[in-house]
């Protein structure tokens, strides 16, 4: 006689959404979240002068427990998530300053190498759950697989925004205007010529790191090196800050998310090809 008894959980049972919505808000904290991985990874590293390793060995091991609490959640937690990110932000830019900084590899080329893994992760990803779409984040899996999409954009868009503000020599202001265009034009493609949904969204995702990280710079550098001379405590505990209040007001208007939606609902990554 078979087995009355329910099959044991798997990693890949659904659960919960665990990406929130791409708000006004969600994009408001994301720009503040790279500002401040910029800003805290140089405090951290010149300011307190812990170096770029020590720096780095420490926030992977607050990243790794950070991500640990997120997975296991059943369901979005804005304080968890944000953490995550926030932290996320400050090792991808460690990745990209040790190679750059410790290894001498050029910017052109860690800008190279990051994209290159970031296409990989969402071809993999593709091909495994056959979706890209944040409102798809129903498995341990697909969790996983977005994680590391967001380190790797985290990681391309500081070896990106340093290329275009220090290699090339644009400066950080106009840096932070040549991003915010290419954001605006993503925007106009998606809201009046139907840009696919979900390519929209990670090519803005992507771009708003640098834009994050040159409007960081413009902020925190001396004046003598074209930023505004706030320095990084000021500037990062600025942004701490804000993110701090909205991840506030956030956590108490949450209520019980919707059931997952249907993945045929869902903006699947067939829609791109």
């Amino acid at each position: 006689m078979a087995s009355s008894r329910p099959a044991p959980a798997s990693r890949s049972r659904h659960m919960l959404n665990k990406v929130p919505e791409a708000t006004l808000v969600f994009w408001v904290i994301k720009v503040l979240a790279t500002t401040v991985g910029e800003t805290a990874a140089d405090f951290l590293n010149a300011d307190l002068g812990l170096g770029l390793l020590l720096t780095s060995l420490v926030m992977a091991v607050l990243l790794c427990a950070a991500l640990a609490v997120q997975v296991r959640l059943r369901r979005y937690l804005p304080a968890v998530y944000w953490l995550a990110v926030v932290l996320i932000s400050v090792v991808g830019t460690l990745i990209t300053d040790n190679l750059t900084d410790n290894l001498g590899v050029p910017l052109w080329l860690t800008t190279l190498v990051f994209a290159v893994a970031l296409v990989l992760t969402f071809a993999v990803w593709a091909a495994s759950e056959k979706t890209l779409s944040i409102h798809s984040i129903v498995t341990t899996r697909r969790e996983a697989f977005y994680w590391l999409a967001v380190l790797f954009t985290f990681a391309l868009g500081t070896a990106a925004g340093d290329l275009v503000a220090e290699g090339l020599g644009l400066g950080f202001l106009v840096a932070l205007l040549v991003f915010a265009g290419m954001i605006a034009l993503v925007a106009v493609a998606y809201r009046l010529f139907h840009l696919n949904a979900v390519f929209a969204f990670w090519t803005a995702y992507v771009l708003t790191r640098p834009l994050g990280a040159s409007l960081g710079d413009l902020l925190s550098q001396p004046t003598a090196d074209g930023g505004l001379g706030l320095g990084t405590t000021a500037t990062s505990a600025l942004f701490l800050a804000v993110i701090l209040t909205l991840v506030i007001v956030l956590s108490l208007r949450a209520t019980d998310p919707a059931e997952p939606k249907d993945e045929a609902a869902s903006v699947r990554f067939s829609a791109i090809s």
